[in-house]
C-alpha cells in the first residue's frame, strides 16, 4: 500500500468525498474555486487547500501525480 492510499484510509468519509470532488474538478479543467498555489522553486509542483484539507500534486503535460494527501 503506498503512501497516498495509507492518507486516503484515515480520512473520514466526508474528507474523502472532498477529495475526490477536488480531484474531479482538476482533472476536468475546472479550477474555479479551488485554492491552488504553485510551491516554490518548482514551476510543475502545486497544493489545493480546501478546509484543512491539502493535496499536493505535480503537473505535467496532460498528466497529474497526487505527491501528497493530509490534514
Amino acid at each position: 500500500m503506498d503512501a497516498i492510499q495509507k492518507a486516503l484510509k484515515k480520512l473520514s468519509p466526508q474528507e474523502r468525498e472532498r477529495i475526490k470532488d477536488i480531484l474531479v474538478k482538476l482533472l476536468s479543467g475546472n479550477t474555479k474555486g479551488l485554492d491552488i498555489k504553485k510551491l516554490k522553486g518548482r514551476d510543475d509542483i502545486f497544493r489545493i487547500r480546501k478546509g484543512d484539507l491539502r493535496i499536493v500534486y505535480q503537473k505535467e503535460e496532460k498528466s497529474i501525480f497526487i505527491l501528497l494527501v493530509e490534514r
